[in-house]
């Protein structure tokens, strides 16, 4: 007698699989949240007295472990740690998502004319970009930081670039493919322009992945960030950044003053891995493929 098999266990391994990227994703964005609202709330709590200023310091002694006083300790200029790792979730974030979307804003129109127009400019764009995308990310940031300079706009432009042929690829690659579908060669047809077909046709099909890519790189941005800080090509050196405190932190982590690298590191890694749960989820929630198996 034949055995008939049915697909029960697959649809129960997807429906899983479906609830445990949606519990990270859940995660990943009350993580990330806490941290938008510890940058919206930090100079309200200033104004309260909850928080002290991030750049006194000639009140406050050096090296005091956390305490009732200082929640987070001083290190060794005097800052409140705790007041600084607030102060440098807002600088992050605000260099975080202005080079994400400095990148977006350049990377999206050229992948949709690059992939739409084809030819020699298509060539030539997919050429340049490759070539930027082969150059390791933090070592062209690092160079881009040393040549515009210190500040919030120069350090989001030296680490956007790195990200420009990410969304030019991946909106190069789904503009190719959307390009011969029906509706755009009807709208051809009826004698729309280009400007149009890709404003109106393709603009909306084809960037699917573009909030995916938007998280991920804002992960990475951070830790770009970071890594610009502790090498001193970051932000000036009294504004609060957590790789630029993780630098000072070094000098006296030998002597068991653990509080000045832990804190910000651990804000740091916070808000890295709340991002990249966020984004995950995204990719999950957002792919086709996986929508097909629920």
């Amino acid at each position: 007698m034949a055995v008939t098999k049915h697909p029960l266990p697959l649809r129960l391994k997807s429906s899983s699989n479906s609830s445990v990227s949606r519990q990270l994703m859940r995660i990943g964005f009350i993580m990330t949240l806490t941290f938008v609202l510890i940058a919206i709330f930090a100079p309200v709590f200033q104004a309260w007295g909850w928080i002290q200023n991030p750049l006194e310091s000639l009140n406050n002694p050096s090296h005091v472990p956390p305490s009732a006083q200082y929640w987070f300790g001083t290190n060794r200029e005097g800052y409140d740690v705790f007041s600084r790792t607030l102060y440098g979730t807002q600088v992050a974030l605000q260099v975080v998502v202005l080079a994400t979307v400095l990148s977006l804003v350049i990377g999206v129109p050229l992948g949709l004319v690059s992939g739409y127009l084809g030819g020699s400019l298509d060539r030539t764009l997919l050429f340049l970009m490759d070539t930027i995308y082969t150059l390791p990310g933090l070592l062209l940031s690092i160079t881009l930081a040393f040549v515009v300079g210190r500040g919030i706009f120069n350090a989001a432009i030296a680490i956007s670039i790195s990200y420009i042929p990410q969304y030019y690829r991946v909106v190069r690659n789904h503009t190719v493919s959307v390009k011969t579908e029906l509706f755009v060669e009807a709208a051809q047809a009826m004698g729309a322009s280009t400007w149009r077909v890709i404003s109106r046709y393709l603009f909306l099909n084809v960037i699917q992945s573009v909030p995916v890519l938007f998280t991920l790189n804002a992960a990475d941005a951070i830790l770009t960030l970071g890594s610009l800080g502790f090498l001193g090509q970051g932000l000036p050196p009294r504004v609060p950044e957590w790789g630029h405190d993780l630098r000072q932190a070094l000098q006296a982590l030998p002597t068991g003053i653990w509080w000045t690298a832990f804190f910000p590191g651990m804000a740091l890694t916070l808000l890295v891995v709340g991002l990249s749960l966020l984004g995950e989820g995204l990719s999950e929630f957002i792919n086709p493929h996986w929508r097909k198996q629920r």
